[in-house]
């Protein structure tokens, strides 16, 4: 059996209510990559709390000084695997070593195409035997009900769909998490006892606010802390006795623009772009996404106007996941990544911190009558799904641009980047190419602008120094 948007259906796909396919889409279309620019969608969203509790640079301060709250149960999707082949299943569909995997434990899930480019990653948490869950963004919780669909796979799936694609008001449960230098001291309160000590992506069960509540350690912005999770009867219960726990100590609830900028200091790049778009082996897959799903609607933008859709792909060393890549194990793609790991020359992810006074000269164009650069929001400067950038030397590529955005425990603005060999050295002068092409594409969140170079120094990732020496190695630490 298996569950999909909402309703149960059998093992093998009963037919849509859409007809039209993602692969029918992209049939329709005379070039990809303009499509994908210019769909009329913008950055993602974080619904279910407000923008700011307070305000967006206190609630950034907290979680480097104090600690916050942040409250993840709307954005992610969540999917159930449960059955006798789950554990089977899920070391077929990702690079990622399942060697010493029990229950009580988690792991940064990341599958790629038969060709070896990245689809997503998510959090895979292994609850207990024979029952795991994936936490994060649509495209690897696509990618998972597919097989467990199409496969001879003796498995049960149960999508919980995000809180902007349903009506009905609630989830199957909630996810918080407490982070910065006090959370140890506000979990304490909670739970009035030691907290446990814990390895990294260990888990374990505590009681609070009189609920049984399940708890990873995690970090997000490379400070001690807890991700929570419980059904969603209990929500109420627990974030009132965390809200309780956190006032002597200096927690503050984080909001939605914040939160989209607390990974300009970990390091992590949040939204691969799902490389499944092109190849015959793929094609039953995208006759299998519907005309509705993240793949067919999902933007692109930046300065970076490839040929064809490929040039979006990545590979895990792109983005920091090398490490992940173990050959113990047979799965989708490892041939493609043996030949990669065997050719070398792989980009390497960075911190780019961007030059103030060029910043600041973009930031004033928005001040006269005359050309005006693109408009660098804050905290994050990200306007579209997908966002990649140019990195120039000399007038030459030398990297991509992912994510952009402000941070006012740094006082910069900062860019994740993936970049070339030779340009990876801490110190290296490079130029960020900032905004679209010929005046910018149809995406609602891009106005009339022109294109202007804003200086840039490579900086490690994370950029934060309590980051790169908390984060367990491979994770998103420099090594990474």
């Amino acid at each position: 059996m298996k569950l999909r948007h909402g309703r149960r259906v059998t093992a093998f796909r009963e037919s849509p209510v859409v007809t039209q396919s993602l692969e029918s889409v992209i049939a329709g279309q005379s070039d990809l990559v303009h499509f994908l620019r210019n769909q009329q969608v913008g950055p993602n969203v974080y619904p279910g709390v407000p923008a700011e509790y307070s305000n967006w640079r206190a609630e950034q301060w907290a979680w480097g000084h104090t600690a916050v709250l942040y409250n993840q149960s709307y954005h992610m999707v969540d999917l159930a695997v449960k059955g006798q082949d789950a554990f089977a299943m899920l070391e077929h569909l990702g690079i990622n070593s399942f060697k010493n995997f029990q229950p009580e434990r988690a792991k940064q899930f990341v599958p790629v195409t038969p060709d070896g480019y990245v689809i997503g990653d998510v959090i895979l948490f292994y609850l207990d035997e024979n029952h795991f869950n994936l936490v994060g963004r649509a495209p690897t919780i696509e990618w998972v009900e597919y097989h467990a669909a199409t496969g001879n796979w003796n498995v049960t799936v149960e999508r919980d769909e995000r809180w902007a694609m349903r009506s009905d008001g609630k989830r199957n449960s909630y996810r918080f998490q407490v982070q910065g230098p006090n959370a140890m001291k506000i979990i304490e309160k909670a739970i009035g006892a030691t907290p446990p000590e814990l390895k990294f992506f260990h888990m374990c069960r505590l009681t609070i606010g009189g609920k049984e509540v399940r708890a990873l350690r995690h970090g997000m912005a490379g400070q001690p802390g807890f991700e929570l999770f419980g059904p969603w009867e209990d929500y109420g219960a627990v974030h009132a006795a965390l809200v309780e726990a956190g006032k002597e100590f200096g927690m503050a609830l984080v909001g939605g623009r914040a939160y989209s900028s607390n990974t300009l200091e970990s390091g992590w790049i949040p939204s691969p772009f799902p490389a499944i778009y092109t190849g015959e082996a793929l094609a039953p897959y995208r006759a299998w996404l519907t005309a509705n799903s993240y793949e067919a609607k999902c933007s692109v933008g930046g300065s970076w106007v490839p040929e064809t859709v490929e040039g979006y792909y990545t590979t895990p060393w792109d983005l920091g996941y090398g490490p992940f890549v173990k050959f113990d194990h047979e799965f989708i793609g490892r041939a493609a990544l043996e030949k990669m790991a065997a050719a070398g020359n792989h980009r390497t992810k960075v911190t780019l911190a961007l030059d103030n006074e060029d910043v600041m000269r973009v930031q004033s164009s928005a001040l006269s009558n005359g050309e005006r650069a693109k408009f660098m929001e804050y905290p994050s400067s990200v306007y579209s799904m997908h966002p990649f950038d140019q990195v120039l030397s000399g007038g030459k590529q030398v990297g991509l641009s992912t994510w952009i955005g402000y941070t006012a425990n740094e006082g910069k603005f900062l860019t994740l980047a993936m970049m070339e060999p030779g340009f990876t050295a801490p110190g290296t002068e490079v130029t960020l190419l900032w905004g679209e092409p010929d005046g910018g594409t149809s995406k609602p969140t891009v106005e009339p602008h022109v294109q202007t170079e804003i200086k840039a120094v490579v900086a490690p990732v994370p950029y934060v120094a309590a980051a790169r020496d908390n984060y367990a190695e491979g994770w998103r630490t420099r090594k990474a």
